[in-house]
């Protein structure tokens, strides 16, 4: 696919009392970026078709009899009071385990559209207020790839978008702070600036209480936007920018003090021998750091990632400034933009892995979706400076030069995307594979409960390193209870075999 240089679509004059005549080289013109749209929107619409396998599994066990017998708020109060103190995330938590089965197997298919939707607007938005003229469809391209990218180049794609437990914690929850900046993006007047100020209050305490992770990384942004707003936006804004940033900053402040302040929050330090070692300790930071270099090095060698500079190069290349509005950025900065973009990732990256290793230890290297609250920033500031690059090479190069290498970005951005299909296949085989014995035995335990049977055989069933009943070779038990309780058992045994008819072939990701 050829994507020619030229800037925003035009019609050609035209004699025709019924307007200007759309002639097939203007059609390409506003078709050629939604034709880009459709493999990372075919990969989503992939991976929201394998949602429907999803079952239950790890913590879940546990959620849906809570939310069963003492509703949403019962859930909400577990958590402040025993499990992790997340007011906001139990909040979200009981909003899918309401319903059962349904609710995890349209979680994906729900969670993929908000997060394509947030972050498409968030794209507009920027593009708007920057003061340029787009093709049509570049917002959609930009966000449906880094979308696919965020989701699926991930090491374990399942407990970043699968898993809802962990997909509320740590993908949903750093899109949402993303998308906290819409009201700010769209304020005119007074009110709309004392709107955006009560709507990042309101989400920065919601963040606090929702996820950690997310919390730090936005400190960490919101600090530099405060630091850095003389290089990035028009004098009449920075003092507005300023004032917004200090006031999500304080919002974060109300809903994390509320959440380091619960007793679910003392339980779970605790329960993971957190309060033995200091994640200020000289050593704690050390490991930390080696484990970042870890996480740093899968990252960056995951050549996936190029996706998002390429269509940020073609971003570039592509937009035209505007003359008849005025952009809130500065002129652009292209090297000092970039260079804070990734101090900002790196140090909130940084910050995470720290606050994550008195409970994980070494396993925060493995524990990949703890990454996600940093991850999606470091796309987006790939996206920034495939964008600023792209821009350089439209200055300085001919009209040819531009055509090839907006067709170059355009060929790696698609080539990335395709390559995600594969992985997203096998995976989606071991969900469905997990799915048919998963019912099998549902009903099975079903049919005991309801003969009036007390104690049952439950084989476990794991996809992607997830958590189940008597994992370890039978050695760890949890959630085992929660199990029984869900089929309203008083126990569960360790069972090897899978008991009733009906199951499927064992598949990759059943052993």
């Amino acid at each position: 696919m050829t994507i020619e240089a030229t800037s925003a679509p035009r019609t050609e004059p035209s004699t025709d009392p019924g307007g200007p005549r759309r002639t097939p080289r203007t059609l390409w013109r506003n078709l050629r970026l939604p034709a880009l749209s459709l493999p990372p929107l075919a990969l989503l619409a992939m991976a929201s078709w394998f949602g429907r396998y999803v079952r239950p599994s790890a913590d879940e066990w546990c959620f849906i009899p809570n939310v069963r017998d003492h509703g949403i708020t019962g859930l909400i109060g577990t958590f402040y009071f025993t499990d992790n103190g997340r007011l906001g995330n139990g909040l979200l938590v009981g909003l899918y385990a309401r319903f059962p089965v349904a609710g995890h197997q349209w979680f994906a298919t729900v969670s993929g559209m908000i997060m394509l939707a947030l972050l498409w607007t968030v794209t507009a938005q920027l593009l708007r207020v920057a003061a340029v003229e787009a093709p049509p469809g570049t917002a959609l391209l930009a966000a449906s790839t880094m979308t696919a990218v965020f989701l699926f180049a991930t090491p374990n794609t399942y407990k970043t978008f699968y898993w809802p437990a962990a997909s509320v914690s740590h993908t949903l929850a750093p899109v949402l702070a993303c998308a906290a900046v819409i009201p700010l993006l769209r304020a005119r007047g007074s009110r709309g600036r004392y709107l955006a100020l009560a709507i990042v209050l309101a989400a920065g305490v919601f963040m606090g209480t929702l996820s950690e992770e997310t919390s730090v990384v936005a400190l960490v942004t919101l600090s530099v936007l405060v630091l850095s707003a003389h290089h990035i936006v028009v004098p009449r804004l920075r003092r507005f920018l300023r004032a917004w940033s200090l006031t999500a900053m304080a919002g974060i402040g109300i809903g994390t003090l509320l959440l380091v302040t619960s007793p679910g929050f003392r339980t779970r330090r605790t329960r993971y021998d957190a309060d033995r070692t200091s994640m200020l300790a000289p050593d704690s930071l050390v490991h930390s750091l080696r484990g970042y270099v870890r996480i740093l090095e899968t990252v960056f060698t995951t050549w996936q990632y190029l996706g998002a500079i390429a269509v940020g190069v073609l971003i570039g290349l592509l937009v035209r400034g505007r003359t008849d509005r005025q952009s809130v950025f500065l002129p652009y900065r292209p090297l000092l933009l970039t260079v804070l973009g990734a101090l900002t990732v790196l140090v909130s990256g940084y910050l995470c892995t720290v606050i994550t290793y008195p409970v994980f230890g070494a396993r925060v290297v493995t524990t990949e979706r703890t990454w996600n609250d940093y991850l999606l920033p470091c796309i987006f500031v790939l996206t920034a400076a495939g964008a600023f690059a792209g821009r350089a090479v439209r200055r300085r190069s001919h009209r040819a030069g531009v055509t090839v290498s907006a067709t170059a970005a355009a060929a790696v951005c698609t080539a990335a995307v395709l390559a995600l299909f594969v992985p997203l296949h096998g995976l989606g085989e071991d969900v469905r594979v997990r799915a048919a014995n998963w019912d099998q035995q549902d009903r099975y335990l079903r049919e005991q409960a309801e003969h009036g049977a007390t104690v049952a055989p439950y084989k476990p069933l794991p996809v992607s390193k997830m958590l189940e009943p008597f994992s370890n070779g039978g050695r760890k038990a949890w959630p085992a209870q929660c199990v029984a309780d869900y089929y309203h058992l008083e126990r569960v045994t360790h069972a090897v075999d899978l008991l009733g008819r009906g199951a499927a072939p064992t598949g990759r990701g059943t052993r």
